[in-house]
């Protein structure tokens, strides 16, 4: 029975180790689908059982733990990086700088209380600790792993702060749930009027909704003028898909002239309807543009799949789809929103564009575009290995701060976020193919979350015990609380009485500044709407990069 033995207590095992890990992480995440009062924890289970075997002495070599842990650490980053790129800038745009401002209030009244607590405590909670708590009660993994690593800078060696993390964290999301409760009655918030205001804005704001009319050329001053002269007089964006000229059916392009008592078939942003057709002529329902026996060629309208890493990042002016090809793009869907197809659109590899024009000139522009899914089933390693690549040096690089004896590092966990960020939203401009499906980066997220949670449950167990039930335990689990609830009931109030931020914006605001799924999946469940998940993902981006670096920061600051 030898090797049983060895299996289960050799450390330089690689069979124990992995079994440990393979043990660890099926019981975690199976304990996470567990439910109390309808809110689940979720992955962090991982980090309880890991405590848990730890604390019985089963373990592996230290440099081992070590490696899987900052190797998953760094892959769950650099996904997170890659998800929220291309909405990282967008989110500042007017309506979501007040949300993000919002955000950034929280985060900093997170660290101010943490800060607060620290002083009033003199130092019974070391800095190292503190911020271990203060991750916990915003509920986020990534802060932790780069507080960690950045404590492996300072070449620390006190007690893991994983313990404080693993103290603060259920409460903590207790504390998110109960703060959105709490300010629903402070505020006396009735929910259907909520609901009916959110439905009141979506009915009058149609944003950039592709939007499909017929119209009758009736402004003589359009008569010989060709059809991107009209375009230019108006000044909007819009796409003439078909038009109805001497009995017959045809695809326009930029040349066509047009004259008074043509027919088009036009598709531009709804919130540009009105204006158009003012400027053309009255709406009309007299054509049927399906109409084969009227057309010179027929006519279909198709999606085609962009899988050609060659056409990332260029705009839709540069394609010549009309005058090159005979065919008109009418709208672009990517992940699962159609876009108005304007001229200065950049494609990118996994949009769906829908263009309309004869058969054969569709066939030829899908050879273009790739248009072969399985293309897009096979994983981009390179972009996502050569992205870690950069980070990893990029997070290596010192950088000196005025009054710090020593350079800051952004470390394996800020490096890799920042490249990712900008990867994800310019990789095009370097021909780098950015498109992951969702269930492959969710994959590679949960891979490396599970790895870099285990490694820091077992490396934590021995000495958890001792913590909690005979020291400052409970301590942790009171900070923690205060962290969380004190900045969340400030912000929820002054957004709500000051801003007026919609009720199901703003407990999606307050999930998404804390980075955490549980508040989130409570507030959908509570609203017949999007807005929370439209609030979530707003302030999401900025603040998910704001608590990575803000653990690091805390730590090289105050510790070092």
């Amino acid at each position: 029975m030898n090797w049983l033995q060895d299996l289960l207590t050799n450390p330089n095992s690689i069979a124990h180790i992995v079994a440990l890990y393979a043990f660890v992480i099926s019981v975690g995440v199976l304990l996470g689908k567990i439910k109390f009062f309808g809110i689940s924890l979720g992955v962090t289970f991982v980090l309880f059982v890991g405590i848990l075997v730890g604390h019985f002495g089963f373990t592996g070599n230290t440099s081992i733990l070590s490696f899987i842990q900052d190797f998953g650490l760094i892959l769950f980053v650099f996904c997170i990086g890659l998800q929220v790129g291309p909405s990282f800038f967008s989110s500042f745009k007017k309506g979501g700088i007040t949300l993000n401002l919002l955000a950034v209030g929280i985060v900093t009244l997170n660290i101010a209380v943490a800060l607060a607590l620290y002083f009033a405590l003199q130092g019974r909670v070391e800095i190292p600790m503190m911020v271990g708590i203060l991750c916990g009660a915003v509920t986020n993994t990534p802060g932790l792993g780069a507080a960690n690593e950045a404590l492996q800078q300072l070449h620390y060696d006190g007690p893991e702060i994983a313990t404080g993390y693993a103290c603060a964290y259920p409460l903590g999301v207790m504390g998110i749930i109960l703060s959105m409760i709490l300010i629903r009655y402070i505020c006396r918030i009735d929910l259907n009027r909520e609901a009916e205001e959110i439905q009141r804005e979506e009915d009058e704001n149609p944003h950039l909704k592709p939007y499909t009319i017929s119209l009758k050329v009736q402004n003589e001053a359009l008569d010989g003028k060709s059809l991107l002269q009209v375009q230019n007089f108006l000044a909007r964006n819009f796409v003439c898909s078909r038009i109805y000229q001497n009995g017959h059916i045809h695809i326009p392009n930029a040349n066509t002239l047009l004259h008074v008592g043509d027919r088009m078939f036009i598709v531009c942003a709804e919130d540009d309807s009105e204006a158009i057709s003012a400027f053309i002529g009255p709406k009309i329902d007299d054509v049927d543009w399906q109409a084969t026996d009227k057309q010179d060629k027929p006519m279909v309208s198709r999606r085609i799949l962009v899988t050609q890493p060659s056409i990332n990042g260029k705009t839709l002016g540069e394609m010549h789809f009309s005058s090159i090809y005979g065919v008109n793009v009418t709208r672009v869907n990517r992940s699962g929103m159609d876009l108005f197809a304007a001229r200065n659109l950049r494609l990118q590899v996994g949009d769906r564009v829908m263009m309309v024009g004869p058969q054969d000139a569709i066939e030829r522009v899908a050879g273009v575009l790739g248009n072969q899914l399985k293309r897009l089933d096979h994983p981009n390693i390179v972009t996502i290995f050569v992205g870690i690549l950069c980070g990893i040096i990029f997070g290596s690089l010192p950088i000196a701060v005025p009054g710090m004896p020593t350079p800051v590092k952004l470390g394996l966990a800020g490096g890799p976020l920042i490249i990712s960020i900008l990867i994800g939203r310019f990789g095009y401009k370097v021909k780098l193919v950015t498109y992951t499906t969702m269930s492959a980066n969710l994959m590679l997220r949960e891979v490396g979350l599970v790895l870099f949670l285990a490694s820091v449950g077992i490396k934590a167990g021995g000495n958890f015990v001792q913590t909690v039930v005979g020291g400052d335990g409970l301590l942790y689990v009171l900070i923690g609380f205060l962290i969380t609830f004190i900045p969340l009931i400030i912000i929820g109030v002054i957004a709500r009485w000051h801003h007026r931020v919609n009720y199901y914006t703003l407990i999606g605001l307050i999930a998404g500044s804390t980075t955490d799924p549980p508040a989130l999946a409570y507030s959908n469940q509570i609203s017949g709407n999007d807005a929370p998940a439209v609030g979530y993902s707003t302030v999401y981006p900025l603040a998910m990069f704001l608590r990575i670096l803000t653990a690091q920061l805390l730590i090289l600051l105050m510790a070092g």
